[in-house]
């Protein structure tokens, strides 16, 4: 008896701050799934996105026929876009739109693997609150995990297949051509750049498909761990 007043003099004593410090520490766990399962699950997922997924984004037409990561001109040279074609010079537009899509697809082939290791390296310190978010919630915890660093090693990829698809050369007849048409303003775009966050959303774009796919049909879900991880959030 006195030893069970001991403790709860003990308890009593603790502040909630100490308490919540105490329960952090003890081992987690629903239906017999711990946190380091669910982590694992998670990375899981993400990686069948990338497998599955972004791998369809390499082939070809991978951006250029799929309506869900089709890179689009931006604002600066939708004007160009029009202007070429208002001149009848449609088919260099349409050829320019198309290099750019040619570029991503080259350039996702090439970083794949950064991708891979990316979620490698992810820690889900808050695994059971990611499991319970919304559809996309381990994807945009890779997003923001990833995206500067993955940016940083894209960009001299994406440059390097702009040049390779001979993005750098038509892109630049596009732009002499247009600069030359009276009552133009100027442009000189950073392609590299534009096409890099371009096709980095296309990446994340296609791993939450993956993911919501697990999340929401059962079949999806082709292992014991994604069975056991994503039942939880049933």
């Amino acid at each position: 008896m006195k030893k069970i007043v001991s403790i709860f003099i003990v308890l009593t004593l603790l502040s909630c701050s100490e308490l919540q410090n105490i329960a952090n520490q003890l081992p987690q766990s629903s239906y017999g799934v711990t946190n380091n399962e669910i982590a694992s699950g998670l990375r899981q997922a993400l990686d069948f996105g990338i497998d599955k997924q972004v791998t369809k984004l390499t082939q070809e037409d991978g951006f250029f026929k799929n309506e869900l990561v089709k890179i689009a001109l931006p604002p600066e040279l939708q004007k160009v876009d029009k202007t070429l074609r208002d001149v009848g010079l449609g088919n260099l537009a349409d050829q320019g739109l198309k290099v750019l899509n040619r570029a991503a697809e080259d350039a996702v082939k090439e970083a794949t693997p950064i991708f891979v290791d990316a979620v490698k390296g992810i820690t889900f310190n808050d695994a059971r609150t990611i499991l319970l978010g919304q559809e996309d919630a381990a994807t945009q915890y890779l997003v923001g995990k990833t995206k500067t660093q993955l940016y940083g090693k894209f960009n001299p990829v994406i440059t390097n297949s702009l040049e390779k698809v001979g993005a750098i050369s038509i892109w630049s007849t596009i732009i002499e051509k247009y600069n030359s048409i009276p009552l133009t303003r100027n442009v000189n775009p950073d392609l590299a750049d534009y096409v890099t966050s371009q096709a980095l959303e296309g990446v994340y774009t296609m791993i939450a498909v993956e993911e919501k796919d697990i999340r929401t049909d059962l079949s999806a879900r082709t292992t014991n761990l994604l069975k056991r991880v994503f039942s939880l959030q049933d």
